[in-house]
């Protein structure tokens, strides 16, 4: 009796770990299928920056000749069709999806096949098109949502980590199946064409001076600087040396935001006037409640004051900060943060101790722009006017955990050759780092007993 075989994937770029990843599967059956993306199908799922077309990547699963059968995966839900239809036995997918197809277990076999190590970064890749080999900094909460997330992004490869606890590094190589978890940051550094620093805040400068001076490409959480003239300096280091520089403040990069913003600035609200934004979550005990560099302002403040430096500019006429700091806290836990500009107004509020309600609202003289929380995800908003009946609603995707867009666009942008990104300009990133420096050296706090 005949075992089918079926795998899925994109094959951007042919390269030896698919050709892995396709013997391996073969080894399993007698007959074996191959699934092939569409670039719609890739859209929706939110695969970015793919190099090659539909055709280009079915040619290269055909001359691998492992592949018995070619189809195309058209749409979501598509798996447990072919695997019906097909009387399929086996499917087999990469171990970076552990988990994810168990649902197919009362139709067929499912093995993760695992995954192999380094080869996205093999030379012929690089050669063909410049795989970009991100080091990450750090082995903590958003950096562990980073790896999976890049692996949505084609020509970039994450498969090396650094962290000062190397217990802590060597337990996320192994969770996220890197080649290995390096001794220093040297060592990440050799290893790397561009880093992505994951650490706490007090340490992004140093890392991203750092890194810079090696000639690496930076990508950095966001604060990338906790005051103007650190961000400055930064961004003057990486125009010398000719490397690019991104903080990575995901909602910037996001469709959604990006949308709405076109929205706001093509004038269907009128001229904007006012900007309310909320962003709070609990947080238990660890650095974000440490001093001297955690706090709700450093947590979270680059989020809430985004759109106010998108929409008023970078130049407000006055910050002025109110904190709540209870008794037994080292840091602020509540700020409220009131801004005024030459033409307008607003309050960012932001918490990691104290809950709210976290929607962005941008009013203007003809209507008010209104997205639900999480607004910092956006996937929805409405334009709401005088009149009920003209309120507009639009729709965007989000995929993921959203750090695929800020990867993705830290990919072109060095591809490209530049240094910098509409998205996210150096000036608005200095605004940021000014407007938090001023909020904590300024801000009038208040306490609980």
């Amino acid at each position: 009796m005949t075992t089918k075989v079926i795998t899925y994937g994109t094959f951007d770029m042919f390269h030896e770990g698919h050709r892995r990843l396709l013997e391996r599967a073969r080894e399993l059956g007698d007959h074996l299928t191959v699934g092939v993306t569409s670039e719609d199908y890739d859209a929706t799922r939110g695969k970015l920056n793919v190099t090659e077309g539909l055709m280009q990547r079915i040619e290269g699963v055909r001359r691998s000749g492992l592949a018995d059968e070619i189809i195309v995966e058209e749409y979501e839900g598509q798996k447990i069709h072919d695997v019906q239809s097909r009387d399929i036995d086996v499917f087999a997918i990469g171990s970076d999806w552990q988990g994810k197809f168990d649902y197919l277990s009362p139709y067929c076999q499912v093995i993760y096949l695992e995954r192999t190590k380094g080869i996205s970064s093999t030379d012929l890749r690089a050669v063909r098109n410049g795989t970009i080999r991100i080091g990450v900094v750090g082995s903590g909460r958003i950096a562990s949502r980073f790896v999976p997330e890049s692996r949505f992004v084609s020509g970039v490869s994450a498969d090396v980590v650094y962290s000062p606890n190397a217990e802590h590094a060597q337990a996320f190589a192994d969770a996220h199946e890197l080649d290995r978890a390096c001794a220093t940051f040297d060592e990440l550094l050799d290893a790397s064409d561009a880093v992505y620093i994951a650490s706490p805040h007090g340490r992004h400068v140093e890392q991203v001076r750092e890194a810079i001076a090696s000639g690496r490409h930076v990508l950095c959480e966001k604060p990338l600087a906790l005051t103007a003239a650190e961000a400055t300096e930064l961004f003057a280091a990486a125009q010398a040396a000719d490397v690019v520089l991104m903080e990575a403040l995901k909602t910037a990069y996001a469709p959604g935001f990006r949308r709405m913003l076109a929205v706001a600035q093509g004038g269907s609200i009128g001229r904007v006037v006012s900007i309310d934004a909320t962003f709070t979550k609990l947080l238990s005990p660890g650095r974000e409640h440490d001093a001297p560099d955690g706090g709700a302002i450093t947590e979270l403040a680059s989020y809430a004051l985004l759109p106010f430096v998108k929409l008023f500019g970078t130049q407000p006429s006055e910050v002025r900060a109110t904190s709540l700091r209870p008794s037994d806290a080292a840091v602020e836990v509540f700020s409220r943060i009131d801004l005024r500009y030459p033409g307008g107004i607003g309050t960012a509020k932001v918490g990691i101790g104290a809950k709210a309600e976290g929607d962005l609202v941008v009013a203007g003289t003809e209507g008010y722009l209104y997205v639900p929380a999480p607004w910092w995800l956006t996937d929805y908003f409405e334009l709401r006017f005088e009149d009920p009946g003209r309120r507009e609603r639009y729709y965007v995707k989000f995929a993921g955990g959203g750090l695929r867009y800020e990867i993705g666009e830290f990919a072109s942008v060095i591809r490209s050759g530049g240094t910098t990104s509409y998205m996210l300009r150096p000036e608005e990133s200095i605004a940021l780092a000014g407007m938090i420096e001023d909020s904590r050296t300024n801000g009038r706090v208040f306490g609980l007993g």
